[in-house]
């Protein structure tokens, strides 16, 4: 039996420009790597403050001047109900926002940021800034404007919920 070659074997097979690929120029795909790159880079500059992506767009939602209740948040994140009341205990059990009642409706409850809660959040919200700048590094400032404008225009829309 002849020896295996271990240094050929450990070189890419060929070399291939993947991004000349058709995929490489179809839409769903290219929203979902540059999701996959943004959510990566904010990860990194928010997990020096113990928050992540998510955590961190529960935490501004609840800096707003009118609360929202917990439906409501679970609705305009698309996320399961189960996962933003698991997400407001952690920042809860930081102290960085509190539960209240819903004066319109006592069975529904609004989540409200503490102070703590409010000074983390500016802090996010530079972190957040800084490494969205790196991201759009390669985008001139009015192609930063129409990609906030373009998604602004798909995100707007009332998909129907499978």
């Amino acid at each position: 039996m002849p020896a295996k070659d271990t240094a050929a074997s450990s070189t890419p097979l060929s070399g291939a420009d993947l991004w000349s690929s058709s995929l490489a120029s179809h839409v769903p795909f290219l929203i979902a790597r540059a999701r996959a790159l943004m959510v990566r880079r904010c990860n990194q500059a928010l997990r020096p403050l113990g928050l992540n992506v998510r955590t961190f767009s529960l935490l501004w939602l609840t800096t707003e001047p009118v609360p929202a209740t917990q439906r409501e948040l679970s609705d305009f994140l698309d996320l399961d109900p189960s996962q933003v009341v698991a997400l407001i205990d952690d920042l809860e059990a930081q102290g960085l926002v509190e539960r209240r009642a819903n004066p319109a409706d006592r069975r529904a409850r609004q989540t409200v940021a503490t102070e703590k809660g409010r000074r983390l959040c500016g802090t996010a919200q530079a972190a957040v800034d800084r490494a969205t700048e790196e991201v759009f590094a390669g985008l001139t400032k009015g192609e930063q404007a129409q990609l906030t404008s373009l998604l602004l225009g798909i995100n707007r829309q009332k998909p129907s919920r499978a």
